[in-house]
């Protein structure tokens, strides 16, 4: 078994785009259901104010960090600036947290105990033990095939490799050759799931309760579903390929015995 170093510096990476709102409810959460850990807003120059409301909690909070981006370039994009300045500043995990309160800092504890024993851990909605409230049937739906077009496209062992409630070691980020990601919206936490499959770290799934958001509006639109199908499709394409041509290597091998 896997011995994993301990996890003693954490920062919670929380992407906002017109949040000023929920933002500091989030925050307050954070602080209170796990004191420990740091937070750091990744701010891509919201017009509504967050990025001045999130300057206001970083000066009233040493453990809240403020990064201001310049402008909307998507979710994967926002993430991967946190990743490299949370690996520049040494911290031992990340973690992937929305602002509109839908990933329940609650439930961080159980990620952040799973993630003592893995290098990646995913807050689940489709394991045993998840629950979804307040969705309409149609996102139940469409999530729910997302991931199974995902699972068996991509040949995972991943329920819901959608889900962006998330903890990485700093080690595994390191592994995921985060250079070259280049999907932007929410087909990013795919291809980071796909990514430690297929460099064989330990990925793990922890139930969680999802809280649609109560205040604000969604950042789910269609472009974002029509852009993830997409590149599913070319990453399964891609790996189901890569498996013939292994399988085909393989044969040639055992004839030439």
């Amino acid at each position: 078994m896997t011995q994993y170093p301990s996890l003693d510096r954490v920062v919670v990476l929380i992407p906002t785009y017109n949040e000023r709102d929920n933002l500091p409810r989030i925050v307050e959460r954070v602080r209170g259901a796990v004191p420990q850990v740091d937070i750091c807003v990744l701010d891509d120059n919201s017009p509504d104010g967050t990025g001045d409301v999130a300057d206001e909690l970083a000066a009233a909070d040493g453990q809240v960090h403020v990064i201001h981006r310049t402008g909307k370039e998507g979710l994967g994009a926002a993430y991967l600036h946190g990743f490299r300045w949370a690996l520049e500043q040494g911290y031992d995990a990340v973690v992937e947290m929305d602002a509109d309160g839908s990933h329940r800092p609650e439930d961080l504890h159980k990620l952040l105990d799973a993630a003592q024993d893995a290098d990646v851990v995913i807050g689940s909605r489709w394991v045993p033990g998840g629950e979804i409230v307040n969705w309409p049937t149609h996102r139940k739906v469409l999530s729910v095939g997302g991931n199974l077009y995902t699972k068996l496209l991509l040949g995972m062992d991943v329920s819901d490799a959608t889900a962006g409630y998330r903890v990485y070691r700093a080690d595994a980020l390191r592994a995921l050759d985060l250079g070259s990601v280049e999907s932007a919206g929410y087909c990013f936490q795919v291809d980071l799931t796909r990514r430690a499959v297929h460099a064989g770290l330990t990925v793990v799934e922890v139930p969680i309760t999802f809280v649609e958001r109560e205040v604000g509006d969604s950042k789910m639109d269609g472009g974002i579903v029509r852009e993830s199908l997409q590149r599913i499709t070319v990453w399964g394409v891609e790996h189901r390929a890569e498996q013939l041509r292994e399988r085909l290597g393989g044969r040639g091998r055992w004839h030439r015995l």
